[in-house]
């Protein structure tokens, strides 16, 4: 059974967008991402601090602002700056605000990240779009492991518009037969048990055990569940597939270093249009 290192893969993708960024700014261009903050959240802090600093690490400016009332408006604002070339907004919102609503106001060749709906409509219509960079990600690890997806049975647990969906559209993109599953799914494991791949975005520890794996499968686990002991788990039990698998991502260390990664590389490709 192999592990997915998630950390190699963003180091790979960091050194292009190293390069690419490099060549932008001989050019006059400095890459800006523009992070909208409407909250305290630590987590969301960390987050924010870790972006910045491989950004400055890359050659991606990245520009933090807290707002915490006129979001969308200030999203509007600075899709409309020609100095910034991606932007996105952090979660959790204000209470009476959605995501969809102020992600609207995000300019779709300016969605770095594909939280605008207008992005995952072109996702689907098969036009040219930004998808969820954790959603990218799960695509991106399955070809760093060489993974066949054309004609491959895959199965995606969880719909959520950040990740399963986008994920689904993107696998189908690759010519994979994808099923997607959710809370409402009955027999769980007999959907995932049959398949090439398993993708698991339900955001709920240890939902997938043994039971849900065939013999040979790749396991790209996206859960990123906080533990007691300030640790963090997948929504894969690891322990319990590692004997079946071919190849499981681990957490940490799997899905979230290439989102990071990916989510600059697509600031920089947005500077480059």
């Amino acid at each position: 059974m192999t592990l997915i290192d998630g950390r190699a893969v963003a180091a790979t993708i960091r050194a292009q967008v190293t390069a690419d960024a490099a060549r932008l700014r001989a050019a006059g261009t400095t890459p800006t991402l523009a992070i909208v903050v409407p909250t305290d959240d630590e987590a969301t802090a960390w987050y924010v601090r870790s972006l910045v600093r491989t950004g400055e690490k890359v050659g991606v400016a990245v520009r933090v602002v807290d707002e915490r009332e006129l979001v969308g408006p200030c999203l509007a604002e600075l899709s409309a700056d020609p100095t910034v070339h991606g932007v996105m907004c952090q979660t959790p919102l204000p209470p009476g605000i959605t995501r969809d609503e102020v992600a609207l106001h995000i300019d779709p060749a300016k969605d770095v990240d594909g939280a605008n709906p207008m992005s995952l409509g072109r996702l689907a219509a098969g036009l040219p779009a930004f998808a969820p960079a954790t959603a990218q990600a799960v695509v991106e690890l399955l070809h760093a492991h060489g993974t066949t997806l054309a004609g491959a049975d895959v199965v995606v647990v969880g719909r959520s518009t950040v990740v399963g969906k986008p994920a689904a559209l993107l696998l189908l993109a690759e010519n994979a037969t994808v099923t997607v599953c959710h809370s409402r799914t009955k027999d769980l494991a007999v959907q995932t048990s049959r398949a090439d791949v398993v993708v698991a975005c339900v955001g709920s520890a240890h939902v997938l055990g043994a039971a849900h794996i065939r013999p040979g499968a790749v396991v790209i686990d996206v859960g990123t569940n906080p533990t007691a002991d300030g640790g963090l788990v997948g929504d894969v039990d690891t322990a319990a597939v590692e004997p079946i698998a071919e190849a499981v991502t681990p957490v940490p260390g799997g899905i979230g270093p290439v989102t990071t990664a990916l989510l600059l590389r697509n600031v920089v490709t947005a500077a480059s249009h």
